[in-house]
């Protein structure tokens, strides 16, 4: 019998909290930019925010790519 997947993204993740923090910034949403502009950003939550949402572009880019 196969193993079930273990479902690894968070329950608490707030949607839409880096799509907020991008346009306050004055992107018109998650860009190649704003996702390097927040990884270098001083608050760590701001940085995790930035790499999930790099992790989710690499993981939908793959997934079109099928």
């Amino acid at each position: 019998m196969a193993k079930k997947k273990k479902k690894w993204i968070p329950k608490n993740l707030k949607k839409g909290a880096f799509t907020t923090y991008c346009k306050q910034k004055g992107f018109s949403g998650v860009t190649s930019e704003c996702i390097s502009m927040g990884k270098k950003s001083n608050s760590p939550v701001v940085r995790k925010r930035a790499n999930l949402a790099a992790t989710f572009r690499k993981l939908h880019k793959k997934k079109r790519g099928r």
